[in-house]
């Protein structure tokens, strides 16, 4: 049936969090991520910068994915808009935080065997959101 131009064109596409597998898989990735960033001497910086326990970090970042992949939105409920450069302001970042970011959340999607697709549409948007999160030069 077709519709008029004034109707809302419904969108039935799967979202990022249904195609990436849905609650308990986004729960997988932020743990390996989190992991990820305390095994390996790459991300060095990285880990750094999160101080010493990553409890409350691996929930933020769990809460926050869940919503922006089209899941619930269970950090505005409890923290309200997000506010992303506003609450890294206090951190360093530059292109070497931003990379170690990146990879680390690359190599969480790789051995999670995140569909290649997917991975790839999720890491152009993970580096824009990172790249913007930076806030010194290198």
């Amino acid at each position: 049936m077709a519709q008029s131009e004034d109707q809302d064109v419904e969108d039935n596409s799967p979202t990022a969090y249904e195609l990436l597998g849905g609650d308990a898989r986004v729960r997988a990735l932020v743990d390996r991520f989190y992991d990820l960033m305390d095994l390996e001497p790459g991300y060095l910086e990285l880990r750094q910068a999160h101080g010493p326990l990553l409890h409350d970090a691996r929930d933020k970042l769990y809460w926050f994915l869940s919503g922006w992949l089209g899941g619930p939105s269970m950090y505005i409920e409890r923290f309200g808009h997000p506010r992303l450069r506003a609450r890294h302001l206090p951190f360093s970042i530059g292109i070497k935080e931003r990379d170690q970011w990146l990879a680390c959340m690359m190599q969480a999607m790789n051995e999670l065997e995140v569909e290649p697709n997917l991975a790839a549409r999720l890491h152009q948007a993970f580096f824009q959101t990172a790249d913007w999160m930076r806030n010194k030069g290198v």
